[in-house]
């Protein structure tokens, strides 16, 4: 039997309906699940196991890992490096956890990544290699092919950062001066004659695991000219990207360096890529929750981009259109996607794309004074600060109101964060050890 939506307060439905989303991509759930598929009884891995990864979610799919191994496959030998953001490691004992910096790669990283490869190239004929794949892999995996420094690489994952490029885009360059995205740790592993199977979270857009931490195990479908296009379409030229980042990909582009990984690569290859769990699931998880509280979920799906700014107006106005229709019954609209923030120079901001998006429907939205929303990234994360992201109900408004808080002077200083920590309405969750991209929620009573 449905419940009224009334018989649990608003902002409790909100935290609910996320903490719904999250739970459905919990590691210590569906890894155990996937690896008994991939591995059915019988068929347990013969030879050496090498676990690899990077990601935000990866320590606790390492974690998930060595505990199913333990249980199920005790004679094999297991042993790994795994990379992960500063506060998500997980407790493991034969797999070790690098803790390294996102977004932008620091030398704890590299060292990682360089872990990682050596290990890799360690692998024989019958061995596993078992990569374990989520959000934020890119920037953990950097190992810079020759002739790029470290330094290099954060120089140009800032630029491209700052300049609004969307998260697919980035990877694209970042996949072309790497020694390990973009298919290339699968093809170390192939060279040694291992087997290669890839647990992936999916926290892109389309979930193809070519884009999934910029795909270290999968076929790549973009080339140098598509890296250069995307740092021209930005106008980063040699002011802002090092020599030496323009330089490789100038000699790629004339065919002096190896190409990213392709299909053809992958021909008699034991090569797979496993995506065990993406947004739209969680979206769904999400709407049969607020389905059980009395509301008709409309989701947007997981696809939902552009500026943040741009996409809260854009979310705002479908809102207002509900309500001009008439609502037979209260109504929740859910959507993911990675939004971005393009930051002015000389601009600090706190905050990140969640926060943004919530404080500019906040701001379009006072012609709708019952409308609550909910926006936060499912890492527990949301760019600059320690918040997963921020909430709003009627109340909030109102104490909003009461303080004489302007929503627009805050947006333009991309102090979004500032706003909803003023309020007491942020969501801080601390790093929830999956990544499934971000989580928005609208829920309109009629």
């Amino acid at each position: 039997m449905q419940q009224s939506p009334y018989t649990v307060s608003t902002e409790a439905i909100l935290k609910k309906a996320f903490a719904a989303a999250v739970a459905v991509a919990d590691p210590q759930l569906i890894v155990p699940q996937h690896l008994a598929k991939i591995f059915p009884p019988g068929q347990e891995p013969k030879g050496k196991c090498l676990v690899v990864g990077a990601g935000k979610a990866s320590a606790s799919m390492a974690s998930a890992v060595e505990a199913y191994a333990n249980t199920h496959w005790p004679q094999v030998k297991i042993e790994g490096v795994v990379l992960t953001r500063y506060g998500h490691a997980a407790p493991t004992s034969k797999i070790q956890i690098v803790e390294a910096g996102h977004p932008v790669p620091d030398q704890a990283g590299m060292d990682g990544a360089k872990a990682i490869y050596a290990l890799t190239n360690q692998l024989g004929q019958d061995d596993l290699l078992i990569c374990l794949v989520s959000g934020g892999g890119s920037s953990l995996l950097t190992l810079p092919q020759e002739g790029i420094s470290i330094e290099d690489m954060r120089k140009t994952t800032e630029a491209l950062l700052r300049s609004g490029a969307p998260i697919e885009e980035m990877n694209v360059v970042r996949k072309h001066l790497s020694a390990i995205l973009g298919g290339n740790l699968a093809r170390v592993a192939i060279a040694r004659g291992a087997r290669v199977e890839a647990l992936l979270i999916s926290d892109v857009t389309g979930d193809a695991p070519a884009d999934i931490a910029s795909g270290p195990c999968a076929a790549d479908y973009s080339t140098y000219l598509d890296a250069i296009t995307v740092l021209e379409k930005y106008h980063l030229g040699k002011n802002e990207i090092p020599s030496s980042v323009l330089s490789h990909l100038a000699q790629g582009l004339a065919g002096n360096k190896p190409e990213t990984l392709k299909d053809i690569d992958l021909v008699n290859a034991q090569v797979a890529n496993h995506v065990i769990a993406t947004a739209y699931k969680s979206l769904e998880a999400a709407a049969n929750y607020v389905r059980s509280q009395g509301y008709e979920p409309i989701v947007l799906g997981d696809t939902i981009t552009g500026e943040a700014q741009e996409v809260g107006v854009s979310q705002a106005r479908l809102a207002r259109e509900h309500l001009a229709k008439g609502l037979p019954k209260p109504v929740a609209i859910i959507s993911g996607g990675e939004c971005t923030v393009t930051i002015p120079q000389g601009v600090k901001g706190r905050g990140g794309r969640c926060s943004e998006y919530l404080l500019s429907l906040f701001a379009a939205s006072v012609d709708m004074p019952d409308l609550a929303a909910l926006a936060a990234d499912t890492d527990g994360i949301d760019g600059s600060e320690k918040n997963a992201g921020a909430w709003f109900t009627s109340d909030i408004r109102k104490v909003s109101q009461n303080k004489g808080m302007e929503p627009d002077s805050f947006l333009a200083g991309h102090d979004c964060y500032g706003f909803f920590a003023e309020l007491g309405a942020l969501v801080e969750t601390g790093p929830t050890l999956t990544n499934v991209n971000d989580f928005r929620i609208i829920l309109l009573n009629k």
